[in-house]
């Protein structure tokens, strides 16, 4: 078994073997004595896994959890707590030690009035935004934000690859949630960075439909989404940080990090943008378990 550091437990069970060993007269230092395997001291040799009630994260949490397993660590799961306000106190009061995270959304959620949009100033900004009790390891390449996305067909008949090549392009139309419109990377946010013109429909839940009908030209899509491999979207680069970049990245308690970052580091360098749809696609389209799409992405990838 792998054993964390976890100065307050080790301090704790050394005061209480002391009180036992001058109770029964013992004259030794009770700090060299074996007490044994009894069982009161297993969650300082554990590290707490947890994830959010969804899918996708809880895919990168089992990837975690079994990553660290395979390095000697014991680990619980405590998966599907919800949403930041319930998970964040229990990371917080050491309850939960380890969970996937987004670099924007979670720097919004420490400090509401960031302008950062780019994934290195997010990062830069959110790593000292989290309180001290808490630390955020690498990011990941892997994202789940806000991206336009286009059929291959289109892409490749117009050249483009990113935002900034469908300047120029006439008659284009932007499809989205209602919001779009009025958000700062919708059709005013795309004329004053990118140049590009575009009118403007509401698409909601059919968006990626209405995109591959050909009812909308670009499409508003979570980078993460499993239908931009089942429907051979292309999701076009963003090299100005129009939107706010949401790298995956692990959240945990800052009493862990030097234990959990040389194992997790590595699994985050690993996860692409692409990796991770593929692993959503096997959890809705294929009905895999989190369990084994964590552990066929880890051996694939030389990490288990």
């Amino acid at each position: 078994m792998r054993t964390i550091r976890r100065t307050t437990t080790l301090v704790a069970g050394a005061a209480a073997a002391l009180l036992t060993l001058s109770a029964c007269g013992g004259d030794s230092d009770p700090l060299e004595q074996d007490t044994g395997d009894s069982g009161e001291d297993t969650a300082s040799d554990t590290i707490v896994v947890g994830s959010q009630a969804y899918y996708s994260n809880e895919i990168i949490a089992e990837i975690y959890a079994q990553a660290l397993e395979a390095d000697g660590f014991t680990v619980e799961r405590n998966f599907s707590i919800g949403q930041r306000d319930a998970y964040m106190p229990a990371l917080e009061n050491g309850e939960v030690q380890v969970i996937p995270e987004y670099t924007g959304n979670l720097l919004q959620y420490f400090d509401p009035e960031t302008t950062a949009t780019s994934a290195e100033d997010v990062y830069a900004e959110l790593a000292n935004a989290v309180p001290e009790s808490l630390a955020v390891l690498e990011q990941s390449p892997a994202t789940d934000q806000d991206s336009y996305n286009v059929t291959a067909d289109f892409a490749e008949s117009e050249g483009l690859t990113s935002i900034g090549d469908l300047a120029g392009i006439d008659g284009l139309t932007v499809g989205g949630p209602a919001e779009l419109e009025e958000r700062p990377y919708g059709p005013q946010g795309l004329a004053d960075v990118y140049g590009v013109d575009v009118a403007f429909e509401a698409t909601g839940d059919t968006t990626v439909q209405d995109l591959v009908a050909g009812t909308v030209d670009v499409a508003n899509v979570f980078s993460a989404d499993p239908r931009i491999q089942t429907e051979d979207l292309v999701t076009l680069e963003d090299p100005e940080g129009l939107f706010l970049a949401s790298n995956v990245v692990p959240l945990v308690g800052a009493d862990v990090v030097e234990d959990v970052a040389a194992v997790i580091d590595p699994v985050s360098a690993a996860l692409t943008p692409e990796g991770l749809v593929d692993l959503n696609v096997q959890s809705t389209e294929e009905q895999r378990s989190s369990e084994d799409i964590a552990a066929d992405w880890l051996a694939e990838n030389g990490l288990a």
